[in-house]
This record gives C-alpha cells, sequence and structure tokens, in this order.
C-alpha cells in the first residue's frame, strides 16, 4: 500500500523461514519409521511445498513460456523437486495457446560430505554441456547454501552460449558464507540447518521422507562416513 509504513514483501526470497522458528512436531505427521529418533522436527510439511512449486511453475511459465525450454536437473536432491515442477510445467503448456517443448537433461554435482561442503564442485554426471548452446536452460537445483557450487556450474554453462539461462532451487540458505548469488525462482529462503528429505540426503539417507526436516546430533553420527 502506497505510503504505509511497513516494508513491502520481497517474493523473489520465496517463502521466508525466520530463525526463530521452532518448526512442526514429528508427532503431527507421518514419517518412515526407520527414521524414528534421528530428526529434531518438520521445517517444511510435504504438502506445502507441493503447492509452493506449483506456483514456481507459474511464475516461470509467465516469464520463459514463450520458447522451448531445455530442464537441467540437479541429482541426486533436485531430482524429486524437478519432478514435480516440470509436471505442473506440463501441465500448465497443455492449458495455454501455446504448447512448450520440455527436455529434461541431468547432471550430477558433489559438494557435501557429511553435512560440511567441502568447497569445491565435483561434476561427476551428465551429458555433454555442449548440447546446451543456444538453448534456453533452465537449472533446476534442490538448495544454494553459499553459491559458489551455483556460480561454478553456470561458469561450465555460459562458455557453451546458451541462449538464456534461468535457476530454480526448492531451497536458499541464508548463511555468512553466501556469495550474495540469487536464484531466479526460490521455494523457500531457510535458516543455515542442514535438512533432509524430499529427496535431499545425508550421505545417501533420509531421500525417500517426504516431509523436509531437521536431522539430529543423532542421525547425523549413525549416518555418518
Amino acid at each position: 500500500m502506497a505510503g504505509s509504513s511497513e516494508e513491502a514483501p520481497d517474493y523473489g526470497r520465496g517463502v521466508v523461514i525466520r530463525d526463530d522458528w521452532p518448526g512442526y512436531d514429528l508427532n503431527l505427521f507421518t514419517y518412515p519409521q526407520h527414521y524414528y529418533g534421528e530428526l529434531e522436527y518438520v521445517l517444511i510439511p510435504h504438502g506445502i511445498i507441493v503447492d509452493r512449486t506449483e506456483r514456481l511453475a507459474k511464475d516461470i511459465m509467465k516469464d520463459i513460456g514463450n520458447c522451448d525450454i531445455v530442464v537441467l536437473c540437479v541429482l541426486k536432491g533436485g531430482y524429486k523437486f524437478c519432478a514435480d515442477l516440470v509436471e505442473h510445467l506440463k501441465n500448465i503448456s497443455r492449458n495455454s495457446d501455446r504448447f512448450v517443448s520440455m527436455k529434461v537433461d541431468f547432471i550430477r554435482l558433489k559438494s557435501y560430505r557429511n553435512d560440511q561442503s567441502m568447497g569445491e564442485m565435483q561434476i561427476i554426471g551428465g551429458d555433454d554441456l555442449s548440447t546446451l548452446a543456444g538453448k534456453n536452460v533452465l537449472i533446476v537445483e534442490d538448495v544454494v547454501g553459499t553459491g559458489k557450487t551455483m556460480r561454478a556450474l553456470l561458469s561450465s554453462i555460459e562458455k557453451y552460449e546458451p541462449n538464456m539461462i534461468k535457476v530454480a532451487s526448492l531451497l536458499v540458505k541464508r548463511t555468512p558464507r553466501s556469495d550474495g548469488f540469487r536464484p531466479n525462482y526460490v521455494g523457500f529462503e531457510i535458516p543455515n540447518l542442514f535438512v533432509v528429505g524430499y529427496a535431499l540426503d545425508y550421505n545417501e539417507y533420509f531421500r525417500d521422507l517426504n516431509h523436509i526436516c531437521v536431522i539430529n546430533e543423532h542421525g547425523k553420527e549413525k549416518y555418518r562416513v
């Protein structure tokens, strides 16, 4: 509202979860029994993730839905978010005046051991990035922390001269180590916590958890490598 003393919300930050947000009690939800005792709380319930993803799809189609898109999914943590996002994008395309062709490619990155970023990105899979030359690329990522991994990936792609690159990330962490990188589309901005679930893992565990949860110290120690 014009003249209001209240600060206007920054929708580019996504749904902002404050540092003092206590989360949801695990007993309010169902989750795999083999993870009992290894989680602190539910940070984002699955239903809220699904609704937010649908809204992101609408925003993406509004911005770039006039051109064919190559979706570059960052595995493994991004596969569930990517699958749901692409399904929403396809549904919107089917019901619009212009059909948008979407091709999905995959790439694997490695930047974490246990709960610590290793600082350097390793590309350990995926197709030849030269195939992205002249294409409209949408990178779909699970979480952006410091931003260094995504900047390194963007640098690797940009040298092949795609027509356009946009980044959609389910999560962005507020961390003092951030280099200031912000995705074009953000699902949730969260505190600097190590989270699991909805395909986000801790040493390959917790990918089968539907909700995004905060892992506890017992869980970290049990699955440490």
